[in-house]
C-alpha cells in the first residue's frame, strides 16, 4: 500500500503540486503500527487530481476530496483546505483551499495533524503533534471547545483515540470534553453507534469504558449502563460489588478480539437488574426475570442506535439466555444438543465465562458444556429429521397445529438416540394416544 501511495505522491509532485501523506496513517507509522488506509493531502485542486489519474471518484469534490483507484486499492486524495462555519455541528458549510499548514490547523487532534513526505522521508509538523505523540498526550488543535463545537462527533473520537492509543487526554481538552459532552446528542445515531463499536471492540475497551463514564458520555448515550452504579447484588454470589463494578470487571476479562454481539451482551446482560431489584422476606436480594427485562431493554437500545437486525438478534439472544447456563447439568440430552446448536453459542459461552469470573468464579457449568461439545462432536448436533410433515400426511394424518408437537417430540427422541430410523419414528407416533386425534381415519 505504501509503495502505491508513494507513486501517487510522485505523480502529483511531478505535475508541480505538493503532496503528502496525512492524518492517522502518519500517526500510526510513527507509532510503529501498520497503516490500513493512507490518505494524501495535496495542493492540487480536485479537477487537477482527476486529470492526473485515470480512475477516480469525486466523493466530495465540494470539500476537495477525490478517491483515486490504483492497484486494486482506494486512496483519498484531498486538497489542502480550511473549513468555514460548522452550522450543523458536523460539517462545514464551506471550505477554502489553502496550504499544508492551514490544513493541519483545521484538524481535530495534534497527533492527527501530522504530514509525511514519502519522497524526502520527512515529517511536517505544524501543530506539535510529534511531541504529543512521544509524550502520549491527546490534545485538541487550537481551542478545544471550538474544535468540539465544530464537529460534535469529536467528543466520542476523543474518547476513542484516548483509549485506543492509551494516551492521557490533556487537561484543557478533557475540561472541554466535560463541558461539551451534553451536545453529543446532536450527532446522528448511526455515527454514535459506529464510534461506540470501535471503542468497545478495541483491545483497550476498558479504558474506553472508563473515559465514557468519566466524561459523562456514558450516562448520555447508554443511561441503562450508567444506572447500574449502586445497584447492590447478593455478596455470596457477587463479592466483587455492585452491578456496574461487575460489568466493568467482565469487560476487562474479555479476550483481545471480540464480536459486536459478545461485547454488547456483556454491557447489557444485567441492565434489567435495577428495575427488577427487590428484597424477599428474608432480606435476600432478588432480580427475578431480569434476563428477560435486559433482553427487552437491549432490543430498545439497539433500535435506538440503528444496529442491524442480525446484530440485534444475536446480542439479544446472548442476553436473554445468559441465566440458562445454571440449568445445563439437568437438561435432557435433546435439550442440551439444541442448546449447543445455537448459532450464537460461542459468544454465549464466552459471556458465561466472564460472567462467572467476574463474580463467584465457578466454571463447572462451562467445563461441563465444553466436555459435551467434545462428546457430541462425532455427529451433527441437529441431524436431518427422521420424518417430516409430508411423511405424516402420507401416513394418513391431517395437517394441523399438532404436527409441530409430533415432529418436535420425534426430534427429541432422535437426539437422545431412542429413535434411529423413519420407520421407528412413524411407529412410535402411531402408538402415542395423545397424537391419535391427528389421524383422519375412524377411531
Amino acid at each position: 500500500m505504501e509503495a502505491t501511495a508513494t507513486r501517487l505522491v510522485r505523480t502529483l509532485r511531478e505535475a508541480g503540486h505538493q503532496a503528502l501523506f496525512a492524518g492517522g496513517c502518519v500517526r500510526d507509522m510513527l507509532l510503529g503500527k501498520e497503516a490500513h488506509d493512507i490518505d494524501i493531502a495535496t495542493s492540487a485542486r480536485p479537477e487537477e487530481v482527476q486529470k492526473l489519474f485515470p480512475r477516480t471518484v469525486a466523493v466530495g469534490a465540494h470539500f476537495g476530496v477525490v478517491v483515486v483507484l490504483q492497484d486494486g486499492m482506494e486512496f483519498q486524495v484531498a486538497t489542502f483546505r480550511s473549513d468555514g462555519a460548522y452550522r450543523d455541528g458536523r460539517h462545514p458549510e464551506s471550505v477554502t483551499f489553502t496550504d499544508a499548514e492551514g490544513d493541519a490547523k483545521r484538524r481535530d487532534f495534534t497527533v492527527n495533524g501530522l504530514f509525511f513526505d514519502p519522497v524526502d522521508r520527512r515529517i511536517l509538523d505544524y501543530v506539535g503533534g510529534e511531541k504529543d505523540l512521544r509524550s502520549g498526550i491527546l490534545r485538541c488543535i487550537g481551542n478545544p471547545a471550538a474544535r468540539f463545537s465544530e464537529d460534535k462527533l469529536r467528543l466520542l473520537r476523543c474518547v476513542r483515540f484516548g483509549a485506543s492509543l492509551g494516551f492521557e487526554i490533556e487537561k484543557a481538552t478533557f475540561d472541554a470534553l466535560l463541558a461539551k459532552a451534553p451536545e453529543i446528542t446532536d450527532v446522528s445515531a448511526e455515527r454514535i453507534r459506529d464510534e461506540l463499536v470501535k471503542i468497545f471492540t478495541h483491545p483497550n475497551r476498558l479504558q474506553g469504558f472508563d473515559l465514557l463514564d468519566e466524561s459523562g458520555l456514558l450516562a448520555l448515550l447508554l443511561p441503562e449502563v450508567a444506572a447500574l452504579k449502586g445497584c447492590e447484588q447478593p455478596p455470596d454470589f457477587h463479592p466483587e460489588g455492585d452491578v456496574f463494578i461487575h460489568t466493568r470487571l467482565m469487560l476487562s476479562l474479555l479476550p483481545t478480539h471480540v464480536s459486536v454481539p459478545l461485547v454488547f451482551s456483556v454491557l447489557f446482560h444485567d441492565i434489567g437488574k435495577p428495575p427488577t431489584f427487590r428484597r424477599d422476606e428474608t432480606g435476600r436480594i432478588r432480580f427475578n426475570g431480569h434476563e428477560g427485562v435486559s433482553a427487552t431493554m437491549t432490543t430498545a437500545i439497539f433500535h435506538r442506535l440503528r444496529f442491524s437486525n442480525a446484530e440485534t438478534e444475536e446480542t439479544v439472544t446472548c442476553v436473554k439466555n445468559h441465566m440458562s447456563f445454571k440449568d445445563v447439568k439437568n437438561m435432557r440430552v435433546a435439550t442440551l444438543k439444541r442448546f449447543l446448536a445455537r448459532p450464537s453459542i460461542e459468544d454465549e459461552l464466552e459471556l458465561h465465562r466472564v460472567d462467572c469470573l467476574g463474580s463467584h468464579g465457578l466454571l463447572d457449568n462451562l467445563e461441563f458444556l465444553r466436555e459435551k461439545q467434545v462428546e457430541f462432536s462425532n455427529a451433527p448436533l441437529i441431524p436431518e429429521p427422521l420424518i417430516t410433515g409430508r411423511d405424516l400426511i402420507t401416513a394418513g394424518r391431517k395437517p394441523g397445529p399438532q404436527f409441530k408437537k409430533i415432529l418436535d417430540a420425534v426430534q427429541a427422541l432422535q437426539l437422545e438416540g431412542t429413535l434411529g430410523s423413519p420407520d421407528e419414528a412413524l411407529a412410535w407416533v402411531a402408538a402415542q394416544p395423545e397424537f391419535r386425534e391427528a389421524e383422519t381415519g375412524a377411531r
